[in-house]
Order: C-alpha cells, then structure tokens, then sequence
C-alpha cells in the first residue's frame, strides 16, 4: 500500500531532507498511461504504480529505491495478436555529481561500468521518469502469444535452390574435400 503521505515528485535535490528517506508513490491515471503507452509502443498500459523512497548516500549522493508493478499489453511480434504482461520489478538508481563520476574523453572507447544504476546527478529527482525507464526495460523485448507459430521467411531469386544450413557453415565442406584427396592418391 503506498505511504499516503508520499508525494510523486519531481523532487529538487536542494529541498531533500538528508537525515531521513524521502518516501514517493506513482499511480498515473488513465490519460497519462495512454501516453506512456504511445511513448513506449505498447498497445496498453493497464496498471501502473511506483512507490519507493530516496535516500541520502553520504554527503553529495542519493539512492532511489522502488518496486515497480505494471499490466502491459504489446503486440505480438508473429501474429500481432495483444499480449499482456505483468511486471513486478524493484527499481534501483544512485544519482551521484558528474565530478565523482568517471567521464571518458570525447572519442575514446569505453566499457561498461560495473554498475549501470549510476546516473548524474542534477538539480532534481524525478520518479516518474525512472518508471518509465523501468518500465521500457522490464517489458519483453519480443513479446509472444503462447501458441505463435515459429516465424521464418525465405528469400531467394526465381529458380535459385534455398540455401540449407549446411552451406552457411565454413568448413561444411572440408570432410568431403579430405575425402576426395584421399580417394584421389588411391587412384
């Protein structure tokens, strides 16, 4: 049940109390989960809630903690057919300053940081925007009705044989060309 006394924010950095968590609670009302909808692709946003707390992590940071719950429906990526997923997933972020973050060079080519919850920190916290990035990243990538059928497509010139997997592989072949040498030397 979300804290009734939470406000959805944004939060101004500035304004957050640093000895205790700053609670928030989310539950956009239809019209706004017809718009996230639209913005992620989906055909339907059904339920959307979000509540969490930021905390104060040392002198000059803040971690957003949250469970988020979402019913989303999508379309099937073989028969276009509604699928409906449910998503229940905790949400983490650490908003740190740009100056004790790690910047690379412009240009230069870098790896992935160990931890991905790291963000820069600026002049506001907004949950609702950490939701809809959740929510995007939850949600399946290639949603699927339980009974699709396997989808595959062929392309190929008139008259052109199909090319079987056998022949993608590289060295397919080199058994049979061992083989002929062998028969070769025998002859």
């Amino acid at each position: 049940m979300p804290d009734p006394e939470a406000a959805p924010g944004p939060f101004r950095v500035a304004a957050l109390a640093t000895r205790a968590p700053t609670a928030f609670a989310l539950s956009p009302g239809a019209e706004e989960r017809a718009g996230i909808a639209e913005t992620l692709g989906f055909l339907a946003v059904r339920k959307l809630v979000f509540t969490g707390e930021i905390k104060p992590l040392g002198k000059h940071g803040w971690r957003l903690e949250g469970q988020l719950g979402a019913t989303v429906q999508q379309s099937c990526v073989v028969t276009l057919a509604p699928v409906t997923t449910r998503i229940d997933t905790h949400v983490e972020r650490t908003f740190r300053p740009e100056t004790m973050m790690d910047t690379p060079d412009p240009g230069t080519e870098v790896e992935m940081p160990e931890d991905e919850t790291v963000e820069p920190l600026g002049e506001v916290i907004d949950p609702a925007s950490v939701m809809i990035e959740a929510l995007s990243l939850a949600a399946p990538d290639y949603p699927r009705i339980e009974d699709a059928p396997e989808a595959s497509a062929e392309a190929r010139p008139d008259g052109a044989e199909p090319i079987r997997e056998e022949d993608t592989k590289p060295f397919a072949g080199l058994a049979d060309l061992k083989r002929k040498l062998s028969e070769g030397d025998a002859d």
